[in-house]
């Protein structure tokens, strides 16, 4: 199990050192009961979560290391708080947790954390101070994407920002993420904005109103899915322009399949659940993170690689390609990348096929 303990032996043989045991090498052999706590199953994202979850700990390195029990509950943050309650009586070794509340399940995981339990809220973290938080790097993707369309237009060009869902903090952080980019490129201008929703409908009713008052654009920057900007360009006439979306299967596909499209897409990938999993057994190993607040890099994908993007440190983007990270038999709302490096989750086990 060498991803997750290191023995270390003295040079010398003498008696203080023969009855020596390494406790991650006594950690290793354990099993620990392990929770996950989701608040809905609303949307392609969650489902592929609980699945890669699932996968994960019946493969090498978590296989036979990890008890795994899944607890869904309605939408609504008292549900999830009862549910906290249930789990926590059980005594588990600890609980990852992807929030319905970012302050309100606070109390209810302190109460975990006193009771010994290691607690991880991933994807939509949590802010009680005792939990380890595990979380895409956004202010790293959007930068990433803002790059690469200032490199992909040359550092001039129009345009559409999408703001994506009114009032939510990831949706605030990834446009300032890009207009901090943007500031660097005077050329760089943002001809409208548009409140995509996540959602393709909204997506493409925002742009189409867009190209209704400015036809000259020559970028895009949505939150969703980026094939609803693409239709809307086509609907008005309008050539295909480089469009920054976020990964999904059916989007990917699409960029890659329409004549002069060019995209990017940054990645919140639903393995994020193994992660966290993986996580919780190397702090029950006793190997902890030094930072509670672990950000996750995943690499974005791109249909091409222009020259000369200022991609964040450590960070990386790859090129996009049918049948190796791009699934034209798949479902379009499959989340990409899909599978993490040190396990593999095939596309059909991410797809639930």
């Amino acid at each position: 199990m060498k991803a997750w303990h290191s023995l270390v032996v003295g040079g010398a043989l003498g008696a203080a050192v023969l009855g020596m045991v390494d406790t991650a090498a006594v950690a290793a052999d354990k099993t620990y009961t392990i929770y996950l706590s989701n608040n809905f199953v609303g949307n392609d994202w969650r489902q592929q979560m609980l699945r890669s979850a699932d996968v994960a700990v019946k493969k090498p390195p978590l296989a036979g290391r990890v008890k795994l029990d899944v607890e869904v509950v309605e939408t609504t943050v008292q549900a999830q708080i009862n549910s906290l309650n249930n789990i926590i009586r059980n005594k588990p070794d600890a609980i990852v947790i992807d929030a319905g509340s970012g302050t309100a399940l606070n109390p209810t995981i302190e109460k975990a954390c006193a009771a010994g339990i290691v607690v991880i809220s991933f994807d939509q973290v949590v802010t009680a101070d005792c939990a380890y938080k595990l979380e895409s790097n956004f202010d790293v993707m959007s930068k990433n994407q803002a790059e690469w369309l200032a490199a992909e237009l040359g550092g001039k060009g129009k345009i559409f920002m999408d703001r994506g869902l009114a009032g939510a903090p990831i949706s605030e952080r990834l446009v300032k993420g890009v207009e901090d980019v943007f500031k660097q490129y005077p050329g760089i201008e943002v001809e409208g904005y548009f409140n995509g929703n996540y959602a393709l409908g909204p997506e493409q009713e925002g742009v189409a109103s867009l190209l209704a008052a400015h036809p000259q654009v020559d970028a895009v920057f949505s939150q969703a899915y980026g094939t609803g900007a693409l239709k809307a360009l086509q609907n008005a006439g309008h050539k295909p322009v480089p469009i920054a979306a976020a990964a999904f299967n059916g989007t990917a596909v699409e960029c890659l399949q329409t004549a002069g499209a060019a995209c990017i897409l940054g990645a919140n990938p639903p393995y994020l659940s193994a992660e966290a999993i993986k996580l919780a057994v190397a702090i029950l190993d006793g190997q902890k993170p030094a930072d509670k607040h672990v950000l996750f890099n995943s690499p974005g994908l791109a249909t091409d690689l222009p020259a000369g993007a200022k991609y964040a440190p450590d960070s990386t983007v790859v090129k996009m390609e049918l049948g190796k990270n791009v699934f034209p038999d798949l479902a379009p709302g499959i989340s990409l990348p899909i599978s993490p490096d040190w396990v593999e989750i095939t596309p059909k086990e991410a797809a639930g096929s």
